[in-house]
């Protein structure tokens, strides 16, 4: 049985004053059909993982080196010590920052070396959905992005870049091709039990028709994660939705 899998992430959101918030949220996660998940600023992971131990606290970036002389850099392994489990990479903020494909791939490897599990996200522009090449898109953006050597814990992101914060979703046709194409990637690589996530302008109303409707495990969430009930509502409306029956990916 695949639980859902709800993620938030708090880009550069959030201040000590904000640990209410964490407070708030573990105690509305205690579910035991739902995984819960908290990405936040690397300065509130240590305060956030210590007044939440049930709820998994994430981080959301990191160098691709373990060590070095990287001014203003924080490594994989020093926020897993910080208290984080799991690690956003290859996040469209992040790729339109500056980050390639192979700097995705190596940061990938040096998260999945420190003992976090990842969550590797991927996505298609408009242009690249205009053209009808949104799965080819994300299927090469992936293949590039993930690194020779892949451990067990990889959770991949599908978050249409035009989608993010536009109050738009693609329609369960659309996500579920790209999707195929992300779980075909991954039965190449011999990947297996990786959960597959929607994120882009996640609501509480849509999570049901996306999780009852498209062949994902789970959805990423941004803006909606901030407020502590909005979030609440998203998980609550995840309950009892399972892929017990996915079917194989076609290659």
């Amino acid at each position: 049985m695949t639980h859902p899998l709800i993620v938030g992430n708090w880009k550069m959101h959030g201040d000590g004053a904000w640990l209410d918030r964490v407070a708030a949220i573990a105690g509305a996660v205690a579910v035991p059909q739902i995984d819960v998940a908290l990405c936040v600023p690397a300065t509130l992971i240590h305060r956030a993982a210590t007044i939440a131990p049930g709820l998994t606290i994430g981080a959301q970036d990191c160098h691709w080196a373990a060590t070095g002389a990287h001014t203003g850099a924080i490594s994989a392994m020093m926020l897993r010590e910080a208290g984080a489990q799991v690690m956003i990479l290859g996040h469209s903020e992040r790729r339109a920052a500056g980050d390639d494909d192979a700097h995705v791939a190596a940061k990938v490897a040096a998260a999945q070396n420190a003992g976090l599990r990842v969550i590797l996200c991927v996505g298609e522009s408009a242009a690249e959905r205009d053209d009808g090449a949104a799965t080819a898109r994300v299927r090469a953006q992936l293949i590039a992005s993930l690194p020779e050597r892949l451990t067990a814990g990889l959770t991949i992101a599908y978050e249409p870049i035009w989608a993010i914060g536009r109050g738009v979703i693609p329609s369960p046709v659309e996500i579920t091709s790209v999707v195929d194409g992300i779980r075909s990637v991954l039965t190449a690589r011999n990947v297996a039990n990786a959960r597959v996530l929607y994120g882009g302008s996640v609501t509480a109303a849509a999570t049901r028709d996306l999780l009852a409707r498209t062949d994902i495990d789970g959805l990423l969430v941004g803006a909606a994660s901030l407020k502590p009930a909005t979030f609440s509502e998203i998980i609550g409306a995840a309950i009892g939705l399972t892929n017990l029956d996915r079917p194989k990916p076609r290659l």
